[in-house]
C-alpha cells in the first residue's frame, strides 16, 4: 500500500471539517490544534485559538492517560480538529490520536490554505506553544 492509498483509508474512518464546520466546533468547545512548522506559520499566518503542538509529540501531549499530556487533555471524548498547511499531515494525525483513544478527533479539509482561501482570518504574533 502506497502513502495515497493509506491516506485514503485513513480519511474514510474521519468526518473531516470544512472551515465553515471548523467555525463552528471551535466556537463549541472543539480544542484546535495546529501541528504545521513554524517557516509554514510564518508565511500562512497564526490559526486563531489554537494550540500549536509539534507533530512528534501530538500523541503524548494529547492522550487522556499519558503523563505527559496537557491540561486541556480531558478525556476521550474530547473534540481536538488538528490543522496543516495543506490537510494531509492533519489527516494522518488524527487518526493516530483516534487510535491512541481520543475517538472524536478529526481535521481540517484542505488545511489552513483553503481556510484562508475561504477568508477566514489569521493573526500575526503570540501562539499558544505547547512543547
Amino acid at each position: 500500500m502506497g502513502a495515497a492509498e493509506h491516506l485514503a483509508r485513513v480519511r474514510a474512518g474521519l468526518d473531516r471539517l470544512t472551515p465553515a464546520e471548523l467555525v463552528a466546533e471551535q466556537a463549541a468547545g472543539a480544542l484546535v490544534v495546529d501541528t504545521r512548522t513554524p517557516s509554514h506559520r510564518a508565511a500562512q499566518g497564526e490559526f486563531p485559538g489554537a494550540l500549536v503542538i509539534d507533530r512528534t509529540v501530538l500523541e503524548w501531549r494529547l492522550d487522556p492517560t499519558c503523563p505527559y499530556r496537557i491540561p486541556e487533555a480531558s478525556g476521550p471524548d474530547l473534540r481536538v480538529v488538528v490543522v496543516c498547511r495543506h490537510g494531509y499531515s492533519s489527516s494522518l494525525a488524527a487518526a493516530s490520536l483516534r487510535a491512541v483513544g481520543l475517538r472524536r478527533a478529526t481535521d481540517l479539509v484542505g488545511g489552513v490554505e483553503r481556510w484562508i482561501a475561504e477568508g477566514h482570518p489569521v493573526h500575526r504574533g503570540a501562539v499558544d506553544l505547547r512543547e
